[in-house]
């Protein structure tokens, strides 16, 4: 029999060899028709003339995960339970081949195993995986606002322990093949050219062996065993899910439901029973696919997998290859994006700074995040000297006569800029890409001095780089489609993902900050206590307040990149004099341990009191926390709907991905542009005008907004690269 998504053999020995290949995709994940043709897949494997199974893939991942498109059928939550139900008792079949057929199910895992990728492998008696960088095992549901729903919640812990389980699931965090390995979700690891081979000799030997003769060598350590007395008895449960509950608090502040029903559908399993825990799983399933923040999360999901094929221009412009990258500067910055250039993009790097000290430090930042992925076995010893061999260092131009691309990582100073443009034009080839990465001062006015200036970009990457995941392309009138697709790619192969951006002062992402700060002074200036701001910002799901982020940006930058928006868009984004008074008394924030906080040896203590007295302020009032909330985040969306108006931005997804991923923007919201669709434009308008008529002209509502709001339209259903024109 053939099959649409399946290649079935069945050797001499009664062997099924069952490979998933999904008809039409680049990659297995979990939808109807998978899960239709499995059913019937099934029908064969229980047939006499089958022994055993290994069930593997015929693509390079075993199975991703499932589908989230197939969500958009769930209409009610009864259709959700109902279509859970169904890939329940389809896993369950699988199950029983090996628990009550007696026939050994071996799931031979090579590449993602994710999700219902997990939950179908942890159906079989044995799991094999490659020792492949590759490959991964998780249920990151919490991710998309969502839960494991095809037993992941019941089966995961059941199998590698109550404490391992509950990190798994509740954290989202996938374990590679030695952790793995170690907890006992797989059985053995094995090079991936081998896989097959192990899996079949492995179900061969399983055929006659009973379930308890197969012992798996688990981790025998003090803490381990410690952790197994734990799990015996209900007090040391209760501790820890406590722990688990406590964790999750602290990490998520409470405003993602999905691991809370997570845990609770664990516990429910522990103390009643897998039938129960199975039951309240799917109920919350279910009941969180239809929550705002599974909404927002599978949005932020979609756009991202977007701009993967997106290459940042309308033409069939094709990037450039690039082989070699210079960086000019060695500081945080510069050693970053080298580091992540060489590392994960696996170009050859130079470094470029006025002395050896510089180049140094440069090196020095790339030598160290190479350590650490040796440390964590990312990489071998062999691999370390193949990647430390790509970069290079020196205080001259030598060696840039074939530089493909430059990267410019210095002080925000114009003057000095130029001056690097120049010097890099005048020792390059023509087609030699020039690219700042400056976070506010216009690429045009960086490009004035080009003879060139197609060929200048911005690239605009977020400190610490090899941290943060946005990188921000931004391109000017002059700028060569080329060049922008060159820049996006190899944003894409340093691990980022990317936004086009037109230019323009702040461009998007410090754009959207400045009111952000902006009206925090304002708050300050009407009585407002720096923690009652901060807190209020925080507890709306922001990761740090606005006034925290100055001083971890630098209260000295950020006072410069206030000027350039006070310049360049008048009394809408200047604040209140008060600000000047910081700087004047030499605050910077954490990098000089003086700021609006309190800083001992690098750490952060309580708010600076002494700052009210520096800034010329009084006695703090009590500001309410909804007001606070209202102003700082309704400023920060409506100059988001601005830039989408200007043409800044190519889309509101953009918008919304930059917001997210660059200034932290919470997640669970989905961006500026979905919290706008989801407030309702009119509401957003209305508040606008009410704000505007309380304080002034910074709060008048962008006419984008007050159009929608007319045309009864949403951010979600309008082709806006089109409309931008950019």
């Amino acid at each position: 029999m053939t099959y649409d998504n399946f290649h079935v053999d069945i050797d001499e020995s009664g062997v099924a060899t069952v490979l998933m290949d999904r008809r039409g995709e680049s990659m297995n994940t979990l939808g109807v028709e998978l899960l239709q043709e499995l059913d019937t897949v099934i029908d064969r494997l229980e047939a006499d003339d089958v022994r055993a199974v290994v069930l593997g893939s015929a693509k390079k991942d075993f199975l991703a995960g499932a589908d989230i498109r197939m969500f958009a059928d769930f209409k009610t939550p009864d259709d959700a339970i109902t279509g859970l139900q169904e890939i329940h008792r389809i896993f369950n079949r699988i199950e029983a081949l090996s628990a009550e057929a007696g026939k050994p199910v071996v799931m031979a895992i090579h590449g993602a195993c994710l999700g219902g990728g997990l939950e179908l492998a942890l159906t079989g008696s044995m799991r094999v995986c490659t020792s492949s960088a590759k490959t991964q095992l998780g249920q990151p549901e919490v991710q998309l606002g969502l839960i494991p729903g095809a037993g992941g919640t019941q089966r995961l812990p059941a199998l590698v322990g109550l404490a391992a389980g509950l990190e798994m699931v509740v954290g989202g965090r996938p374990a590679r093949h030695r952790k793995a390995r170690k907890i006992g979700l797989v059985d053995e690891v094995v090079p991936p050219e081998v896989l097959l081979e192990v899996a079949k000799r492995r179900a061969i030997e399983a055929i006659d062996a009973a379930p308890s003769d197969r012992v798996i060598a688990l981790n025998v350590s003090t803490s381990n065993l410690q952790r197994l007395a734990l799990e015996k008895n209900p007090a040391g449960r209760k501790v820890l899910f406590k722990k688990a509950w406590d964790t999750m608090m602290k990490e998520t502040k409470g405003h993602y439901p999905a691991p809370k029903r997570a845990i609770e559908a664990v516990q429910i399993g522990v103390d009643q029973g897998r039938e129960a825990g199975v039951a309240a799983e799917i109920r919350f399933f279910a009941e969180l696919v239809f929550t705002t923040e599974s909404h927002a999360l599978r949005s932020i999901f979609f756009a991202t997998q977007e701009l993967k094929a997106d290459t940042g221009v309308d033409s069939r412009a094709r990037a450039k290859d690039v082989d070699r990258v210079a960086v000019l500067g060695g500081g945080l910055m510069g050693g970053g994006i080298a580091a992540v250039t060489g590392i994960n993009a696996g170009k050859n790097v130079r470094i470029k700074e006025v002395d050896n000290a510089g180049v140094g430090r440069g090196l020095a930042h790339a030598n160290k995040l190479i350590a650490k992925r040796a440390k964590r076995r990312r990489m071998s010893d062999f691999e370390v000297d193949q990647v430390r061999y790509r970069f290079t260092g020196s205080t001259t131009w030598d060696g840039f006569e074939n530089t493909d691309l430059v990267i410019e990582a210095v002080f925000e100073n114009l003057e000095l800029k130029q001056s690097l443009l120049k010097e890099v034009e005048a020792m390059t080839d023509d087609d030699t890409i020039f690219a700042s990465n400056t976070s506010s001062i216009p690429i045009a006015d960086i490009a004035a001095a080009s003879s060139r200036p197609h060929t200048v970009v911005g690239m605009h990457y977020f400190s610490p780089v090899e941290k943060m995941p946005l990188l921000e392309v931004i391109v000017t009138d002059d700028t060569a489609d080329w060049v922008t697709a060159t820049a996006v790619q190899v944003g894409k192969e340093q691990g980022k993902t990317v936004i086009v951006v037109h230019d323009g002062p702040g461009f998007y992402t410090s754009r959207v900050l400045a009111p952000f700060s902006v009206e925090a002074g304002y708050l300050l200036e009407e009585g407002a206590s720096v923690e009652a701001i901060d807190t209020a910002i925080t507890d709306w799901g922001f990761p740090v307040g606005p006034l925290l982020l100055g001083d971890e940006v630098g209260l000295d930058v950020a006072a410069h990149v206030a000027h350039i928006m006070r310049d360049a868009f008048g009394p809408r984004l200047t604040g209140p004099d008060i600000m000047e008074a910081l700087v004047e008394d030499g605050r910077k924030g954490r990098k000089n341990g003086r700021g609006f906080y309190l800083y001992e040896n690098g750490e952060r203590g309580g708010v600076d009191d002494s700052v009210y007295e520096v800034m010329g302020l009084g006695e703090r009032s009590t500001i309410p926390k909804d007001e606070i909330q209202e102003r700082i985040v309704l400023a920060f969306i409506n100059e988001a709907a601005r830039c989408l108006e200007d043409g800044v931005l190519r889309s509101p997804r953009d918008g919304d991905i930059g917001a997210v991923f660059g200034v932290g923007y919470p997640p669970f919201r989905g961006g500026p542009f979905l919290t706008i669709d989801e407030m309702g434009m009119a509401t957003v308008v209305e508040r606008l005008e009410a704000l505007e008529a309380l304080h002034g002209e910074r709060f008048a509502p962008a006419q984008i907004l007050k159009d929608h709001a007319e045309a009864g339209e949403t951010f979600r259903h309008r082709d806006w690269r089109k409309a931008a024109d950019v």
